[in-house]
């Protein structure tokens, strides 16, 4: 029986194959064809090189020289975009990747396509918190980009909302995101909820100096090597408060005009000004040859170490054009700029000071300094 049915078998695939010869039948049995020739070849293994297999392999060169023929009657503008499309779709991703790995030089290129910006882009960085967003939306000395506030109930609050109405009122996008991307975006500082996406702050340059509508006398503070963006910004946040003229600043080992500046300030950085100057030497000179009055300070444990007299800053008095000179963190004012000063002013302690613990931080000291010189003013 088992004989007979292969027989039988190949029988009916001699029969199949003649009809399939017939031109109608090929368009209309072609699937059917394929499918009962695989499932008979799966039954007889052995069989595989029997006459349909030859049958329908002429079947397809005789479809493909008909392709051929189509293909060289169309247009040749029409064959080029065909092979251009044939050849993209051949070369996967991977392989290109491998080829620019073949070509180090290629590779370099297309990094650098990547990461050069687009001509006329500006950089920006984010400021941070309700009164910097705020204050630098108003004030218009940023160009703002995008206004980012975290979803949710924090959104409603009344000074978000403020926030978020300036920024419609400019034409800043305003985008809804996170919590967590709030916090990548200020490097995990207090952000309150809102972050700005604006050019950068610098300091400014020297410029004309406008003069006091009511004829005090001005006081500027010069500040060198201050490093501490968190001392910086609280002392522009006094100076700000206290109503010194102007806050100038050695460029020189000096902490940049940050976000953490502007946070630390509460905003004040984004109104007030800030003068670099290259050489703060130069500058002294020049407004102590017009009149201005050199005032330097020292701590209480270095009074009987200086030539120039010190005095407390309770006794000084305000009575003509002064700058006002703070050091930095580490050693105070250097010994370039105490040699200009003609007086230099010490914060008197109010109890016994153990050693190590005989001086103040420069934004505190500042902010006494600058209350008791104006208070007199």
């Amino acid at each position: 029986m088992w004989v007979f049915s292969i027989l039988h078998q190949h029988k009916l695939l001699l029969v199949w194959t003649r009809r399939l010869q017939q031109p109608g039948l090929i368009s209309r049995m072609g699937s059917q064809f394929v499918s009962y020739h695989v499932s008979a070849a799966l039954r007889c293994p052995e069989d595989r090189i029997i006459k349909p297999v030859v049958k329908r392999q002429r079947w397809q060169d005789r479809e493909r020289s008909v392709q051929g023929k189509a293909w060289r009657n169309e247009t040749p503008e029409l064959q080029k975009q065909t092979q251009r499309r044939t050849d993209g779709s051949r070369v996967s991703s991977e392989l290109r990747k491998l080829c620019l790995d073949d070509f180090p030089a290629e590779r370099e290129k297309l990094v650098r396509e990547r990461s050069t910006p687009e001509s006329g882009a500006e950089n920006h960085e984010t400021v941070f918190g309700i009164a910097p967003c705020l204050l630098a939306l108003t004030h218009g000395r940023r160009k703002a980009h995008k206004l980012f506030v975290k979803d949710g109930e924090t959104s409603n609050r009344s000074s978000v909302v403020k926030v978020c109405e300036e920024a419609h009122r400019r034409g800043v996008q305003v985008h809804r995101v996170s919590k967590k991307d709030l916090d990548k975006m200020s490097s995990g500082r207090v952000h309150q909820g809102v972050c700005l996406q604006a050019s950068p702050l610098r300091y400014l340059t020297e410029d004309s100096v406008p003069q006091r509508s009511d004829n005090r006398p001005p006081l500027w503070l010069v500040l060198e090597e201050i490093q501490d963006p968190m001392n910086l910004g609280a002392i522009l946040r006094s100076a700000y408060f206290l109503g010194v003229d102007r806050v100038a600043s050695s460029l020189h080992d000096s902490c940049p005009l940050s976000p953490v500046v502007s946070k630390a300030s509460s905003g004040v950085m984004e109104v007030f000004g800030v003068y670099g100057y290259e050489n703060l030497e130069d500058m002294l000179r020049l407004k102590a040859s017009q009149g201005w009055q050199v005032v330097g300070t020292v701590g209480t444990e270095a009074e009987e170490s200086h030539v120039i007299p010190v005095t407390q800053c309770s006794d000084f008095q305000l009575t003509k054009p002064t700058l006002l000179l703070m050091g930095g963190e580490g050693e105070g004012l250097s010994k370039e700029l105490l040699s200009l000063c003609q007086t230099l002013l010490s914060i008197p302690a109010g109890r016994e000071l153990f050693p190590g613990i005989e001086s103040l931080n420069v934004s505190v000291a500042t902010g006494i300094l600058l209350h008791s010189l104006l208070s007199t003013r």
